[in-house]
């Protein structure tokens, strides 16, 4: 059961269960599932983009890493699938063929990319997926248009399938979309406040990550003809695999490795994020709580912030490990991961699709980048 504690500051924190180790990602073979995602949507989101007009159409190859910035053929990290993958399965979910899916996962990382190219943009980062991003090759302007010319690309493909389902299925990605729009207006208005709440900073990670997460699992579904009651379960099942996987997120944009994040070390501290580890370190009190509050509301008012030097990053890091939000996050993650695996037991679907479905969430709370 979940209970609470308060901190010194006044806040309620919630706390979560002791995990035991890790859930096992071996049962089903995860990176077969991400493949096949991969497989079956790559044809049909390159017949998207080559739909645009030039230069957008080298821009957003560029971006999906097919193309180096010079223009010739690459092959480049694109992502890690989870999207369409779940797409395809949230399909199998509902007795359609994972090919039902397809437009489904292709307009859902269509707008995942949108708002990757937007987000890196207003960020100010310089790295993704271990090379330069869009608008540090090609400009701030082409990341822009660029970005909006996906958003429209991912209506476009559901659309012309001109049936009942991919209405359903348009309505529930714009709905999503308009989710991610509202998390990412919401972090960016976070990054200048000196304090946000647990409860703030989950409501906007639900927006930023879990309502396209929910979209990508509900939307093979409705294109295979399921009804809202299935779509909305699967939705309920996604959104929390969202907030699981924006918390290990969240973790790896202070601790990750950045040979495999493809980021900066300290990458969400160089942005000042309020991310789940800071917001959980600030409101659990105790001397390393109140020493990182200072240090934080130092940092938004000082002007040389840019030329901190790693040692400073590594300070506050380790106070957000000391006052325990660190730790914090991680539990939080495995709750959010139960909660979505107890949210597809009330789904009748095969047990192949079931368990393939608890193993991405398993993947989810593991992975390292």
């Amino acid at each position: 059961m979940t209970v609470s504690s308060t901190g010194t500051r006044g806040e309620t924190v919630p706390t979560v269960p002791s995990a035991s180790a890790n859930p096992a990602v071996d049962t089903v073979d995860v990176t077969a599932l991400l493949e096949r995602g991969r497989a079956l949507s790559t044809p049909e989101l390159r017949a998207a983009v080559d739909r645009l007009a030039a230069p957008m159409d080298t821009v957003a190859a560029y971006h999906f890493g097919w193309i180096d910035a010079e223009g010739r053929p690459a092959d480049g990290d694109g992502g890690k699938a989870v999207r369409p993958a779940l797409a395809l399965l949230s399909a199998e979910a509902a007795g359609a063929a994972a090919q039902v899916g397809v437009p489904g996962a292709v307009a859902v990382e269509l707008v995942h990319n949108f708002s990757l190219l937007h987000d890196d943009l207003m960020d100010g980062d310089e790295q993704r997926r271990h090379r330069d991003t869009v608008w540090k090759v090609h400009g701030p302007a082409q990341a822009i248009l660029v970005g909006d010319a996906l958003f429209a690309l991912a209506n476009e493909v559901l659309l012309e399938l001109g049936t009942v389902e991919a209405g359903r299925a348009t309505r529930r990605l714009t709905t999503a979309t308009r989710k991610l729009i509202d998390g990412q207006a919401q972090d960016i208005s976070y990054e200048h406040r000196e304090r946000v709440t647990v409860e703030e900073c989950l409501e906007m990670e639900g927006n930023k990550t879990g309502a396209l997460l929910a979209c990508a699992v509900s939307i093979g579904a409705v294109l295979g003809g399921a009804d809202d009651r299935t779509a909305d379960t699967l939705e309920a099942y996604g959104y929390h695999l969202g907030l699981a996987f924006q918390a290990v997120d969240d973790l790896l944009g202070i601790w990750g490795d950045p040979d495999a994040t493809g980021k900066q070390t300290w990458s969400d501290l160089r942005q000042r994020k309020k991310s789940l580890p800071v917001v959980a370190a600030l409101a659990a009190g105790g001397p390393a709580s109140v020493r990182l509050g200072e240090l934080l509301a130092a940092d938004a008012k000082s002007n040389d912030f840019d030329s901190f030097s790693e040692a400073e990053f590594a300070t506050r890091a380790a106070l957000i490990e000391e006052a325990g939000g660190r730790e914090w996050t991680s539990q939080e993650a495995r709750r959010q991961h139960t909660i979505a695996i107890q949210a597809l037991d009330a789904v009748d679907m095969p047990e192949k699709v079931r368990a393939q479905l608890t193993a991405l969430a398993d993947f989810v709370v593991v992975r390292k980048r």
